[in-house]
């Protein structure tokens, strides 16, 4: 098991050094350390350790707003600035050359991580809605998750058999992977849609090649496929742009809302992005999104009071967030589509 020791760190020294900022970055690094990085990122597992040893480093990076330095944002604006993906002394030998940079930078910067995998989650709740489907995301980035119709699945069976799935047009540049777990099946067919829009506080674009350097350099190092699977859905929105809108959801939805297509149902998604906004404005987007057309999310169990009826998070997986339909909890899921497991009580009818 990953521990403060193994990774270099004890608590004895920096945990008691530098102002309430240090702390606190030293803190949410070690942290990261020992409990996020491992299994996902073994060089982000040793930068963070690194920074959570270093009162220097942690100090600079205490410069940089709270909500502006979580680990993957600041290790991801290093590496698009021309850190060395190499050891941490290496690391940050060229942090403290470019300190006043990278602080800058994390400033104007979001995590927007824009996985397509989520689509293989996201998938199932689509089904049980009929077509023509206007599909309409918050937190949108680039739009990547504003495609499943035009990905390809792959679903692993507990017992080794195969659900594929592809586009009329043929098996998709972009083929999600993921697994069914359990003994229930959700129902899986492509969705029909036929508009497509998002809201993003800071909208990327798929054919600006700054945005594009961005979105793949926020995968962690180690995440095997990442690069590839984000690069071709980007190719894929690049060719049939979507229309993404800045701004505040809450305030925005209603409007971007109504110019959807006549006759289209509208589907409302917020893959994974609840979690930054605040709790009142948090319930407050719910309440819209519900009230405006049909609404998908994923979310941990306790992020909101969104759903129809408490989650046991006592006994919910740990490492899954919920997928539910208009806040109906459908299936637990892995945060980023690598597994669906479902729990609902019947696959229901489309509607």
């Amino acid at each position: 098991m990953c521990s403060a020791s193994s990774l270099g760190f004890t608590q004895n020294g920096p945990m008691t050094q530098g102002d309430d900022s240090t702390r606190a970055v030293i803190d949410r690094y070690l942290r990261f350390a020992l409990d996020e990085a491992p299994g996902r990122s073994a060089l982000y597992a040793e930068w963070a350790a690194g920074v959570a040893g270093n009162p220097e480093i942690a100090a600079i990076l205490a410069r940089i707003a709270p909500t502006h330095r979580q680990p993957p944002l600041v290790f991801a604006v290093t590496r698009l600035l021309g850190a060395p993906e190499t050891d941490f002394a290496g690391w940050a030998r060229w942090l403290g050359e470019n300190a006043d940079a990278v602080v800058a930078e994390c400033a104007m910067r979001s995590i927007q991580t824009n996985e397509p995998l989520r689509c293989a989650a996201l998938l199932p709740a689509l089904s049980l809605i009929e077509g023509p489907i206007a599909l309409l995301e918050v937190g949108a980035s680039a739009g990547l998750c504003l495609y499943p119709d035009r990905y390809s699945y792959c679903y692993r069976l507990d017992d080794a058999t195969v659900v594929a799935l592809d586009p009329e047009s043929g098996q998709s540049e972009v083929v999600l992977v993921s697994e069914l777990r359990g003994n229930a099946r959700p129902r899986i067919r492509m969705p029909q849609i036929v508009w497509r829009a998002g809201i993003d506080l800071r909208p990327l674009s798929a054919t600006d090649s700054v945005d594009r350097a961005w979105l793949t350099g926020l995968v962690w190092p180690g995440e095997t496929g990442r690069v590839e699977r984000v690069r071709a859905a980007l190719d894929i929105a690049a060719s049939d742009s979507p229309l993404l809108i800045a701004g505040d959801a809450v305030d925005m939805l209603p409007d971007l809302a109504a110019s959807a297509p006549p006759g289209a149902t509208l589907v409302v998604t917020t893959p994974g992005v609840l979690a930054h906004v605040p709790w009142a404005a948090r319930h407050t987007l719910i309440d819209v999104a519900r009230a405006v057309g049909r609404w998908i999310t994923i979310d941990a169990p306790g992020l909101h009071e969104g759903w129809n009826e408490p989650i046991d998070i006592a006994v919910w997986p740990a490492d899954a967030f919920a997928l539910a339909l208009d806040g109906r909890v459908l299936a637990a899921v892995d945060p980023l589509g690598g597994f669906v497991e479902w729990r609902a009580e019947s696959e229901g009818q489309p509607g």
